[in-house]
């Protein structure tokens, strides 16, 4: 299978993209999904969501305080 960067990828491989995207390459071609989850259930005046494109991840934090984590009460993805 042959990437959208154009990388070559054995059957029944698979792989992170800098994107944080999981994918995998089978006879059927390569499919790929998000590896992290959204929040989507919190306090969004008072909260801000913010991504770590190094560990693929979202941390929901107070506007100004980065510093205080906000509860979040539903994730997608």
């Amino acid at each position: 299978c042959h990437d959208s960067e154009g990388q070559l990828h054995e059957f029944d491989s698979s792989w992170r993209t800098d994107d944080c995207l999981d994918c995998s390459c089978s006879k059927a071609g390569i499919r790929c999904c998000t590896s992290f989850a959204t929040p989507v259930d919190y306090d969004e005046e008072k909260c801000i969501k913010i991504f770590n494109k190094e560990t693929c991840t979202y941390k929901v934090v107070e506007k100004d305080d980065h510093s205080k984590e906000c509860p979040v009460r539903g994730w997608v993805g």
